[in-house]
């Protein structure tokens, strides 16, 4: 009978004959190993993601509110991000981050909002 090894380790499987690796760490570590590349990805764009959104939070705390474009590109905002858009039926066009959204206004200005659908449901 041929001996089993383990993919990530390569050490003897010892035990059930389905069994794939020699531990819960080697098949953890060989599975997140599998994943790595494309986490690393979604994460950086998940942190630009969170960032957008807490930087709209803090400048609209009340739900409503008007900033100043530079005010935003100062603090790190990265209007290349968003999750969501929404056009309304006048052609408006918000974009959102999770529930806190902007409306562009001019070149200088920018309203924020923040959807009620979200925080009520």
């Amino acid at each position: 009978m041929e001996k089993r090894k383990c993919p990530e380790c390569g050490f003897e499987i010892i035990g059930r004959s389905d069994k794939v690796f020699c531990s819960d760490q080697c098949r953890n570590t060989y599975n997140n190993n599998l994943k790595r590349d494309s986490n690393n990805y979604v994460r950086r764009i998940n942190n630009v993601l969170r960032k957008n959104r807490r930087i709209l939070e803090e400048l609209n705390p009340n739900g409503k509110s008007k900033a100043h474009k530079s005010k935003l590109l100062d603090k790190g905002f990265n209007f290349d991000y968003y999750t969501n858009v929404y056009q309304t039926k006048t052609g408006n066009t918000y974009y959102f981050c999770y529930e806190q959204g902007y409306l562009p206004i001019d070149e200088e200005f920018i309203a924020l909002v923040r959807k009620k659908e979200y925080v009520d449901g």
